[in-house]
C-alpha cells in the first residue's frame, strides 16, 4: 500500500489552485469535473501522482466555504529554510500564522501557513523532517 492523495474541500477551486500552485510551487497535475453530482476536483501536487503523494481539491458548486470542524490538523510540507520560506509565501500574499522557529520543547525548526480556506500548512525544515519534532 501506499499514500495516493489527501483530499481538501476547497470554497474557491481556482483560488486554491494558485495558492498551491503560486504560492506553494506546486503543480496541476489533472483536473476534471461532474456535472451530474455538480463537482470539480483538482489535483495538485510537487511529483506526478504516481510519485508520490497528492493532495485532491474538491469544489462542489455553490458551497463557498466548510466548518473546518476539531479534528483536523495540518499538512506537512519540507522546506530547506523555514524562515525564507515564510518571507517568500508572504510576499506571495499567503498568511503565515507561525513564524519559524523551535518547536515547543524541542529544536526541530518549523512554521505554519494558512491556505485561503484555512486549512493549516507546517513547514518543518528538511534536515529536520525525518527526527520527530522533540529532538
Amino acid at each position: 500500500m501506499r499514500l495516493l492523495h489527501t483530499m481538501l474541500r476547497v470554497g474557491d477551486l481556482q483560488r486554491s489552485i494558485d495558492f498551491y500552485t503560486r504560492v506553494l510551487g506546486m503543480r496541476l497535475l489533472r483536473q476534471s469535473e461532474n456535472t451530474e453530482y455538480k463537482y470539480t476536483l483538482a489535483f495538485v501536487g510537487y511529483t506526478e501522482e504516481s510519485e508520490g503523494a497528492v493532495l485532491e481539491l474538491t469544489y462542489n458548486w455553490g458551497v463557498e466555504s466548510y466548518d473546518l470542524g476539531n479534528a483536523y490538523g495540518h499538512i506537512a510540507l519540507g522546506v530547506d529554510d523555514a524562515a525564507a520560506a515564510c518571507d517568500r509565501i508572504r510576499n506571495d500574499g499567503g498568511k503565515v500564522t507561525r513564524e519559524a522557529g523551535p518547536v515547543k520543547g524541542g529544536s526541530t525548526i518549523i512554521a505554519f501557513v494558512e491556505d485561503p480556506d484555512g486549512y493549516k500548512i507546517e513547514l518543518i525544515e528538511n534536515k529536520d523532517a525525518g527526527k520527530g519534532l522533540g529532538h
